[in-house]
């Protein structure tokens, strides 16, 4: 009892101790947070000032579709930079390094993607004040925004353990980069992110429909325009716990017998 009380504890410390190791890094390298900060601005200039007249005939109509949607993508793409950076790691020899010390070899891995929320909260941060700066502003309220953030960040970090599980077993750090952008443009532009469905193609709009993207960008615009708790946001919340459940001893494991 005394023991696994220890080796918990234990693992705690060390995971907190390398997830603030993590932290530093970024910190004092605040270049490796530029995409997840310019990306979604320059996607939330792009399409609310080129697109809106078009699509929905004033940009502060469009922003109320494309704020939610935009925040998203910003997370997917936030969470597959983690994948970049462990993969990173391994191939230059620093995870072995960690290994030979003294502490639970789990705390590396989990260290890395708890520092991410770091990169997941300002990815949000720069979707949403870019979104207010072009005149949006969640109309149901500062409570649903705060809601919507945790909720998005919460799914962000369980979508990093797959990203990760990648990033363990992929050859090199660019074809992880290469795949996860791809991965994500294609959930994102097949999604309901920047188009109503249903001006859509026919196939298309099931490809959009079965895309489990478009229920996460469907529940933020309900409770950030509407202020209700949606369907589609217990769904996401239960994947969220599904995946983490799932990807995260498979990731685990993987990382042990690297």
């Amino acid at each position: 009892m005394f023991n696994t009380t220890t080796r918990k504890t234990n693992i705690i410390a060390s995971t907190g101790t390398m997830t603030y190791r993590n932290l530093l890094k970024t910190l004092h390298n605040p270049d490796e947070l530029l995409d997840v900060v310019v990306q979604p601005a320059l996607f939330m200039l792009l399409f609310g000032y080129l697109f809106s007249g078009a699509i929905y005939g004033s940009v502060s109509s469009y922003l109320k579709i494309l704020v939610p949607g935009i925040l998203m993508q910003s997370l997917i793409s936030a969470a597959a930079g983690s994948a970049t950076q462990i993969s990173t790691d391994i191939h230059s020899g620093i995870y072995d390094r960690l290994k030979s010390l003294p502490i639970p070899q789990v705390a590396p891995l989990a260290g890395q993607l708890f520092a991410g929320i770091l990169r997941l909260a300002v990815a949000a941060t720069a979707a949403l004040t870019t979104g207010y700066l072009m005149g949006w502003h969640p109309e149901a309220g500062l409570g649903w925004l705060i809601m919507v953030i945790f909720l998005d960040i919460f799914l962000g970090w369980a979508l990093s353990w797959i990203f990760a599980l990648y990033g363990l077993v992929a050859k090199s750090p660019t074809l992880v980069e290469s795949v996860s952008l791809m991965t994500m443009l294609v959930l994102v532009f097949l999604s309901n992110a920047f188009v109503p469905v249903k001006s859509l193609p026919h196939f298309m709009r099931i490809l959009v429909t079965i895309n489990p993207v478009s229920h996460v960008i469907s529940a933020n615009r309900a409770m950030l325009n509407a202020g209700y708790w949606p369907r589609e946001a217990w769904i996401v919340l239960c994947a969220g716990i599904g995946i983490v459940a799932v990807f995260a001893p498979i990731t685990v494991l993987v990382y042990k017998r690297k």
